[in-house]
Formats: structure tokens, sequence, C-alpha cells
């Protein structure tokens, strides 16, 4: 049996009405992929950076995994010269 690890780094970008997070996998052999996510503050709501770096992140882990199974269904593909049946 084999083990891989890959880590997944969200970094974040603030500045005061709207967060950015880039979500990427990192450890050897890990696909490059990653996946960015946007959280926008209303005017009206308090500031609370925990907020916006969680709706972030979660949006950027969205994005990240599509991007793994986009990548899954073309090497499916690639072994079976068939559409994959893959779903999420």
């Amino acid at each position: 049996m084999t083990t891989q690890h890959w880590n997944i780094d969200l970094s974040f970008e603030e500045d005061g009405t709207r967060t950015a997070c880039k979500a990427s996998l990192t450890g050897p052999n890990a696909p490059g992929v990653e996946g960015k996510g946007i959280a926008r503050r209303n005017p009206g709501d308090t500031p609370d950076a925990k907020i916006g770096e969680e709706l972030a992140a979660a949006r950027a882990c969205s994005e990240l995994a599509h991007e793994l199974v986009g990548r899954a269904a073309a090497d499916v593909e690639s072994h079976t010269h068939r559409p994959a049946d893959i779903g999420m």
C-alpha cells in the first residue's frame, strides 16, 4: 500500500470590503490545481474578517474540488477512450 499526502494551502488577500482566497494543493505528486474564491461584504454589514475568510475559502475549495473532478474525468477518458461518467 502506498500513502500519498497532499496539503491544501489557503492564502488570503483582504481590502476591507472584499476577501479573496487561493486554494492550492502542495506535496509530492500533488496535481497542479488551484481554486479561487471571493467574498464581498455588504456595505451595511459590520466588518468581520473571519466570515469573509470562511466564505472565500469555501468557494476556493469548491472550485479546487471541481478542478480535481475535471482532471480525474480527463484521465478516465484518456484510459477508456469513452466519455467519463463522473458525478459531483
